[in-house]
């Protein structure tokens, strides 16, 4: 596809001029890598250039690949998406709200129906991240500062002692959802989280350097991590690495995995063939198309407001594509995916069997400006 060297090459050239000290990118099309590259530093210190086996924090982009696996107990009839969370994890019955009145006085009261299994898949729940606008998010924080130390069923149980932001069902937050449902494919599986991640993905698909552990035999293919300045200045980050460290119990489901970018190339091109890559099947055509379709309803469409997802819903676990028009979007209806908070970024759509990786690590990350651009350059250039 000359089309797209001629035109993403640049792209990303400025952006590693301007941004980001380094970034790779990998388009696979019809089963083919048509686009691979890779440009700048992972250490600028050292001028260590970014390479095909980079490892990088992918922070959100985690949340597929959890939910990818927790799909794959659901195919095997294990529970069902409109279950109750507490016939799974006790500790979630009876889950309490706090509540606002017109004087903004707070109390707290019983949900008015409890945590189904699809509110964690679709941000439903209640749960939130840590913050400080309400008080879930501050005593979420509070928690948040020692979760490093625990394991997932322990973080599960002391964010059930916290009450939930909104009733079950009624409002879209970002949040610990997916984490909660890692402690749940622990319950079901019978394993640790990343036991069952090894076994049921990352293995099969040969997804050799994805891991929530940096061993010390790849410690020098990790990237840096870079904070960006307003003046463009940037500085070496290593306060977020102590979770990435051998020993840390927490498997964070929605934020923990490293991977490189030909690993979660092959996990995004398995989806993009209808859950199925060299032989391999990790999830059924019709569970892929149930994962990618808007699950949202309008309030809740109104809740997931964010400026780079504007003409996408929601579905178990990415954005996915209902509205090209307002979103002015040249992608096809239904594609889907989702990003990590350092801007990596991933783009699967099974009708162009087509999915793109691409990988960066700095905060902020800028990426209601890169990704938007990413994706009108990818399809852009399709023939």
């Amino acid at each position: 596809m000359k089309r797209l060297h001629e035109r993403l090459t640049p792209m990303l050239k400025e952006w590693v001029e301007k941004g980001a000290p380094g970034c790779a990118c990998t388009v696979v099309k019809n089963g083919e890598v048509v686009y691979q590259e890779h440009f700048g530093y992972a250490d600028l210190d050292h001028k260590t250039p970014i390479t095909a086996d980079t490892i990088y924090r992918i922070y959100s982009m985690s949340k597929v690949i959890t939910c990818v696996a927790a799909l794959k107990l659901y195919e095997q009839g294990k529970f069902l998406l409109n279950d109750p969370l507490e016939a799974y994890l006790p500790e979630f019955k009876n889950p309490q709200v706090y509540r606002y009145n017109a004087f903004g006085l707070r109390n707290v009261s019983a949900a008015s129906s409890p945590i189904r299994v699809k509110d964690l898949f679709m941000m439903t729940s209640g749960l939130t991240y840590s913050g400080d606008a309400l008080e879930t998010e501050r005593l979420t924080q509070e928690l948040m500062g020692k979760a490093h130390a625990a394991d997932i069923r322990a973080l599960s149980k002391a964010l059930a002692a916290i009450p939930l932001a909104f009733d079950p069902g009624t409002h879209w937050k970002y949040g610990l959802s997916h984490d909660v449902l890692g402690a749940l494919i622990e319950v079901i599986s019978g394993q640790t989280f990343g036991e069952f991640l090894q076994k049921e993905i990352f293995e099969p698909l040969g997804m050799n350097d994805t891991a929530f552990r940096i061993s010390e035999d790849k410690r020098a293919r990790l990237c840096g991590m870079y904070d960006r300045s307003e003046d463009g200045t940037l500085t070496l980050n290593t306060t977020r690495d102590a979770v990435y460290q051998p020993g840390c119990k927490h498997e964070s489901g929605g934020a923990g995995l490293l991977s490189t970018t030909g690993d979660y190339s092959r996990f995004a091109q398995a989806l993009a063939q209808g859950g199925e890559l060299d032989g391999v099947q990790i999830l059924s055509r019709k569970t892929v198309q149930l994962m990618a379709t808007n699950h949202l309803g309008p309030q809740q469409l109104l809740d997931y407001n964010w400026p780079q997802q504007k003409g996408y819903g929601y579905g178990l676990g990415v954005r996915v594509l209902r509205d090209p028009a307002d979103g002015g979007s040249n992608g096809t209806l239904g594609e889907f995916g989702w990003a990590g908070l350092a801007g990596s970024w991933t783009l699967i759509d099974p009708q162009e069997q087509l999915s793109v990786v691409y990988m960066q690590q700095m905060l902020p990350s800028l990426e209601p400006y890169i990704h938007p651009r990413l994706h009108a350059v990818i399809y852009g250039a399709l023939e």
